[in-house]
């Protein structure tokens, strides 16, 4: 019977091995891509695993979950989940990233409540539409003038969800010209938060920076108790 290490390990080779196919066909360096294993859902001991096979970059979706885990792993946490202002204190006692910024206020509050420097993206929607979370393309500027006027927050790009009735391509090309426009106002935020186990490939061709990949590493989530 296979372990669970042996597992992890050798789906974590074959995602590795597609995000440098990835980048060779688009002319990147896999060096370019950071990998946020989503430990979600998935207890420490895996991410116990993931550390031991060299992964030191975790995103979680629940400020409950993700405390106690931050707190027994070392690495580098990236809260990536929809906001609730009454979490933001947590979440900003173990986040180092946060990639889901879509509100000023939100924003104002994070400021205030951080006591260490926190790298934030901010989510914009590339349909139009609430069901996915983020901000219009029109609403960025106002955000991220509020991360510059922040004392705690450091601007990092954006992030963006595929919506569920595009293809991935036509989405993350929409999100590369978003990033292109905004990188003229905001030449610090160089980075881009795109693609998950089903889509970080075609992700990686329009330009991600930051992949966000799950299931495809840790396998099926463990059904809700």
């Amino acid at each position: 019977m296979t372990s669970r290490y042996d597992e992890i390990a050798a789906n974590l080779n074959a995602v590795i091995e597609e995000i440098k196919s990835a980048t060779q066909s688009c002319g990147r360096k896999y060096e370019d891509i950071t990998l946020v294993a989503v430990t979600k859902t998935f207890p420490v001991s895996d991410v116990h695993i993931l550390a031991s096979l060299g992964v030191h970059h975790y995103g979680e979706n629940r400020d409950s979950d993700a405390a106690p885990k931050a707190a027994a792993v070392p690495g580098t946490w990236h809260f990536q989940g929809q906001i609730q202002s009454n979490k933001l204190k947590s979440i900003a006692s173990w986040a180092n990233v946060i990639h889901s910024l879509d509100e000023i206020r939100h924003i104002e509050t994070l400021d205030r409540v951080a006591t260490h420097r926190i790298g934030v993206f901010l989510q914009v929607s590339l349909d139009g539409a609430e069901g996915r979370g983020g901000a219009l393309p029109s609403s960025l500027s106002a955000l991220a003038d509020a991360v510059l006027q922040s004392t705690h927050l450091d601007l990092m790009g954006l992030m963006a969800v595929a919506p569920l009735n595009v293809s991935s391509d036509h989405a993350f090309e929409k999100l590369a010209e978003i990033h292109g426009g905004f990188r003229a106002s905001y030449p610090m935020a160089t980075f881009l938060s795109a693609g998950m186990s089903n889509d970080f490939a075609s992700a990686i061709t329009h330009g991600a920076t930051h992949i966000r990949v799950g299931s495809s590493i840790l396998g099926s989530r463990p059904s809700p108790q």
